[in-house]
């Protein structure tokens, strides 16, 4: 969608609870106060290789009052470079007990920076002129704003692979934007790209509440939706790129390992959005090729035909990988099942303690520490 087209429905809330956030306040929220406009925090472990093209994007952005770079411990020249281009740069402090890295790094950045509204980039987006302004934009509607990208896959096996893998999402929670918000444990988002108001997100204390959670961004959603957040799933194609993956190998190693939404979702659940995935895609593939196909096959797999057409914009440069992950959908069921039977948590050379699902994934209330 264009800058002024960027808008979608609510994803969750309803009734706002005690942890809403004032939708009057705009602007505030640490000692010393803060200016309108937009701060850009970017978390970044060992990202020198792929972080330039963001910080040119967002650095030239006439939105954007401060970048800020959270070095988490990197062992690469990542801090160099992004001073180098004039980010603001944050050394990390070394990782607490109990958190994953990018939340921790998001935790930090947030209680630095000085705009009112708050945007979070990941190192390997691209964002386009315009994009700030939309989801600022945006945020007169929502509280919290996450963005859709359009992705860059090179390769044929790594796009069909990607593509696959992103039809999996549409089969269980539906297109981006859906006309009426979902439950809060079915909402969606992408960590990615997130928008806020700051001082709302500083009083929710959102990063420190998910900060247990590899599936940080969809945890953080769902978690606030049930405060009686207002949370919005944006198409922002035209306006961000995302360069994930270099090969198919990482595709299915990387993307495999967080699309069930283990630590987020309840078993049931999850059976069920297993469930959903080889019956409406994996099964009639599998039919069709060994020369069985029923009826009921034959229109799913029309229906995953009209997907396959719907989902090329998603990509920077579609092409036969788009057409050909129909074919790809075993394969994606089998690496889905495995993920949510053999859950891993490792990321970036850090493991982490295997975390249950509490109450729907809605995380527990975090424990009193110093930096708080």
């Amino acid at each position: 969608m264009s800058s002024e087209a960027l808008s979608g429905e609510p994803q969750g809330g309803g009734t706002p609870g005690s942890g809403a956030p004032d939708r009057g306040a705009r602007s505030g929220g640490t000692p010393g106060g803060g200016g309108r406009g937009i701060s850009v925090v970017i978390p970044a472990r060992n990202e020198e290789h792929r972080l330039a093209p963001c910080l040119r994007a967002v650095l030239a952005d006439p939105a954007v009052i401060e970048v800020i770079v959270v070095d988490d411990e990197s062992s690469d020249g990542t801090a160099r470079l992004a001073a180098a281009h004039g980010a603001r740069v944050v050394p990390g402090r070394p990782l607490p007990d109990g958190w994953v890295g990018k939340q921790w790094a998001l935790h930090q950045g947030l209680r630095e920076a000085r705009g009112e509204i708050v945007m979070t980039l990941d190192a390997d987006t691209r964002p386009r002129p315009g994009l700030c302004a939309a989801l600022a934009a945006a945020l007169d509607d929502h509280d919290l704003v996450s963005a859709g990208p359009r992705f860059v896959c090179d390769g044929l096996a790594e796009q069909a692979l990607h593509a696959s893998f992103l039809a999996t999402l549409v089969y269980r929670f539906g297109p981006i934007g859906p006309p009426a918000p979902p439950p809060p444990h079915r909402v969606m988002a992408n960590g990615q790209c997130l928008a806020f108001r700051r001082a709302a997100m500083l009083r929710a204390d959102g990063f420190a509440r998910v900060r247990r959670h590899m599936t940080d961004d969809v945890a953080l959603a769902r978690a606030l939706a049930a405060d009686g957040w207002r949370v919005g799933f944006l198409d922002a194609r035209d306006l961000l790129e995302v360069d994930m993956h270099e090969s198919a190998a990482e595709v299915w190693r990387e993307w495999g390992r967080s699309l069930p939404l283990g630590d987020v979702t309840r078993p049931a659940w999850q059976a069920a959005d297993l469930a959903v995935v080889w019956l409406a895609a994996a099964l009639p593939v599998l039919r069709l090729a060994a020369g069985r196909p029923t009826r009921l096959d034959l229109g799913l797999l029309a229906v995953r035909l009209l997907l396959t057409t719907a989902l090329r914009p998603a990509y920077a440069r579609p092409g036969a990988g788009v057409a050909l992950s129909l074919l790809l959908d075993p394969a994606t069921a089998v690496r889905l099942t495995q993920a949510t039977l053999r859950p891993v948590r490792t990321w970036r050379d850090r493991s982490y303690p295997t975390m249950p699902v509490r109450d729907g994934g809605r995380p527990a209330p975090p424990a009193r520490s110093g930096d708080r």
